[in-house]
């Protein structure tokens, strides 16, 4: 983006393009407001008040609409905002547009409202992070956890032990530049309040493992030899027909992929039956691609056929499960005749089998259950905040600024060198509410949302 169109007065469609109720224009800058009363029936706009008309170009009515007026700075990105709500139709909505940007806006990048409030001051990195997040939450409890960050809770906690480094510099800093008047800070208090940033410090990087699981998820792998029901219990977990199922060896030659949402995201993975290869070559190239969906897979679910009992080829699979958490699952329950004894554990190691039927659903909540116990035992509750990866790497270089800090006060350094690491560990955490942020670093954020947010 050139300099000269950073403000420019930028617009775009809020809402999903579609056949819908409503969709939503949205104009922001200087001339949002000369653009509207240029398209507008009714453009006499009072602060926190909506007014009702028709959208027209050259005397003709385009669609009856609702306009919503926000005047700097009161409004999303700080500057003068439009918000037209005409119906949802693709064409009405797309004539709007073409209107807005006739009469003198441009089309917005991507993310370039959010950036906006941003840049104005609106709203921090970490909260401008978490209007990404929430959009692309795919389970609630992360949306959520996410509008925990868009209100301010991880900001004010980085503030926080902003303020308890910049004290601390502030003494050094006092001490060094007027020595006749100010003491230099003794090294106990620096020893002290810099084991209680890193403790601070540690707390948030404390939920970083569980703020990972939530925002990317855990990979679920259902593994088995042919015709054992894998694709049926893909569909039973998913409640939809989702892959093709029939009573044809190898019918499923492809890994399918869908997200089961279990408090976080699961991404289940549907895979081609592993058995020694043959002639047929499509076959054999998705066993390949199931055996690397297994490698790759925080969990597998192991299916064999209940009526038949476990065979010498369910046994050479089981095999490239040594090593991976794995749940044991005997499918097809509901043709195990009465007088067929209950399966028992293959081996000591081997634990509790699950017993289950695809096809009727029994005891499929029953492996849900165990699911979310092995995967997704995090309670969003308890969680303060999430971070994300960025955020992850500015609080621990921060940290590790700290801990030089530290330990230089331990051994008695000069204290000049000492304030040389805690600057560093400031303009670490500037750097994640964004005070202090390259351009490259700044686009690349922006460049995740879509465009019109």
């Amino acid at each position: 983006m050139n300099i000269k169109d950073e403000f420019d007065t930028i617009t775009a469609v809020a809402t999903p393009i579609g056949m819908g109720g409503v969709g939503v224009i949205r104009i922001s800058g200087d001339k949002a407001f000369d653009i509207i009363k240029k398209i507008f029936t009714n453009p006499n706009f009072e602060p926190r008040k909506f007014n009702h008309g028709w959208i027209i170009e050259n005397g003709k009515n385009i669609d009856e609409v609702i306009v919503l007026p926000f005047f700097a700075p009161n409004s999303y990105t700080g500057e003068d905002v439009i918000e037209i709500q005409c119906h949802g139709g693709v064409n009405v909505v797309k004539n709007i547009l073409n209107l807005v940007l006739k009469n003198g806006a441009r089309m917005a990048e991507k993310g370039e409202f959010t950036k906006r409030a941003f840049l104005n001051k609106r709203m921090d990195l970490s909260q401008a992070e978490a209007v990404a997040d929430i959009i692309h939450s795919k389970t609630s409890d992360f949306a959520k956890a996410s509008v925990k960050n868009l209100s301010g809770v991880l900001k004010e906690k980085i503030n926080d032990i902003r303020n308890q480094i910049f004290e601390v510099l502030s003494k050094i800093t006092a001490g060094i530049d007027f020595p006749e008047d100010v003491k230099e800070p003794e090294y106990d208090y620096l020893i002290s309040s810099f084991e209680n940033i890193i403790s601070s410090i540690n707390s948030v990087l404390s939920g970083a493992d569980t703020s990972n699981i939530f925002r990317q998820g855990a990979s679920v792998a259902i593994i088995g030899k042919p015709n054992v029901g894998k694709s049926s219990l893909f569909n039973a977990l998913l409640s939809l027909d989702r892959a093709i199922v029939t009573d044809i060896a190898g019918t499923t030659r492809d890994v399918i992929k869908e997200t089961l949402d279990l408090g976080i995201p699961v991404t289940l993975v549907d895979t081609a039956g592993i058995r020694n290869e043959g002639e047929d070559k499509v076959e054999n190239i998705g066993i390949e691609y199931s055996k690397q969906s297994l490698d790759e897979a925080d969990l597998v679910l192991f299916v064999y056929d209940a009526s038949q009992g476990i065979t010498d080829e369910d046994k050479e699979v089981l095999e490239l499960l040594k090593g991976k958490k794995h749940i044991l699952i005997a499918n097809k329950s509901d043709l195990v005749k009465d007088t067929t004894p209950h399966p028992e554990p293959l081996t000591s190691g081997e634990g509790e089998i699950l017993c289950l039927s695809a096809l009727s659903g029994e005891g499929v909540n029953e492996l849900k259950q165990k699911l979310t116990a092995q995967v997704c035992d995090i309670n969003p509750e308890t969680l303060e905040f999430v971070t994300n990866t960025r955020q992850q790497e500015c609080l621990r270089k921060a940290k590790v600024s700290i801990e030089q800090a530290l330990l230089a006060s331990q051994l008695r350094e000069l204290q000049d060198l000492i304030s040389i690491d805690v600057k560093s560990a400031i303009l670490a955490l500037d750097e994640l509410t964004g005070e202090l942020i390259t351009d490259d670093v700044l686009n690349n954020i922006f460049d995740h949302f879509c465009i019109g947010k």
